[in-house]
Order: structure tokens, then C-alpha cells, then sequence
């Protein structure tokens, strides 16, 4: 996976990824999606393209469980969210549906650097500036959910959970 890297700060929540003013939509996440990220950083939603990363600082998705926060961002054409720190309920659900979600120290990477995931290896590599960040490898099983697309399509492959 590669592509170019937003950059957000710290705390961004569930509500600035899918505000609540839209909890009408839930039923429709292509019109959904045209307001992902409005409120944390407006211009995101019209310029993002497909693989481009989220990188986050500590604490990305607190707030609420909602599904829909991660699942927009993913069908933005985001193949990675980066972050130092995620809420746990947003990081289960970013696996659970099949967006890469990497706990890295971000500071080094700045807004618009082309980055590269090796999800496998622990790696994201910063092309840009020519570092590479370590994380701890997920294990085995998350990755193949991640590979499947998700836990729906990994449980469906698999008939079943499989360690």
C-alpha cells in the first residue's frame, strides 16, 4: 500500500470523522462518505485520493463505537489510517472491516509525504524523507483479516474462524 499522508493531531474523534448532524445517513454511506472528515479538516473530503493515508497523533476514534467512522474513512479510498495511539473500540472496528490501522510514532511524518506499508513486516516507510518506522507486527490472524478484506470475508474464506 502507498500514498500520500494527511496529517491530524490528536484526539480526533468519531463525531469529526462522522459527525452526528449526518447520523441520518447511516443508511446511505456513499452520501455518508461525501462528509468524512468535514469537520476536522474540510478540504479533506474533495481532495483525498485512493491509498492515501490518515495519520493521527495519540488517541485517534475516541468517542463512539459506530462502525461508520472507520468505514467511511475506508471508502474514501484511505488504505491506511497511521496514528501514535487509537481508541480501542475504533481500532477493532478498522480491522474488523478491513482498513489497516498501525500504532507508530507519527511525529516524523509530515502532510503530503509518500508513504508505503509493509503491514506484514512492521514497516511504514516514509518514501519522502527516505526513514522507515517500525511498529510491532499484528499478529497473523489480523493480518489475514485485513488481506480478506475484513472479518465478514475472512470468517466466509474461512468458514469459520481460523488461528
Amino acid at each position: 500500500m502507498s500514498g500520500r499522508a494527511w496529517k491530524f493531531g490528536d484526539d480526533i474523534s468519531t463525531d469529526l470523522i462522522a459527525a452526528g448532524r449526518y447520523a441520518y445517513l447511516r443508511t446511505n454511506m456513499p452520501e455518508l462518505t461525501k462528509h468524512v472528515l468535514e469537520d476536522a479538516r474540510d478540504e479533506f473530503r474533495g481532495a483525498v485520493k485512493p491509498g492515501d493515508f490518515v495519520v493521527g497523533g495519540r488517541n485517534f476514534g475516541l468517542g463512539s463505537s459506530r462502525e461508520h467512522a472507520p468505514t467511511i474513512i475506508k471508502m474514501a479510498g484511505v488504505s491506511c489510517v497511521a496514528a501514535k495511539s487509537f481508541a480501542r473500540i475504533f481500532f477493532r472496528n478498522c480491522i474488523n472491516i478491513g482498513l489497516p490501522a498501525v500504532r507508530v510514532d507519527t511525529d516524523r511524518i509530515d502532510e503530503g509525504d509518500e508513504l508505503e506499508l509493509d503491514l506484514r513486516g512492521g514497516v511504514l516507510r516514509d518514501i519522502t524523507k527516505g526513514i522507515e518506522l517500525e511498529f510491532p507486527p499484528m499478529p497473523a490472524v489480523m493480518t489475514d483479516i485485513l488481506e480478506a478484506g475484513g472479518l465478514v470475508p475472512y470468517l466466509k474464506k474461512n468458514k469459520g474462524f481460523v488461528l
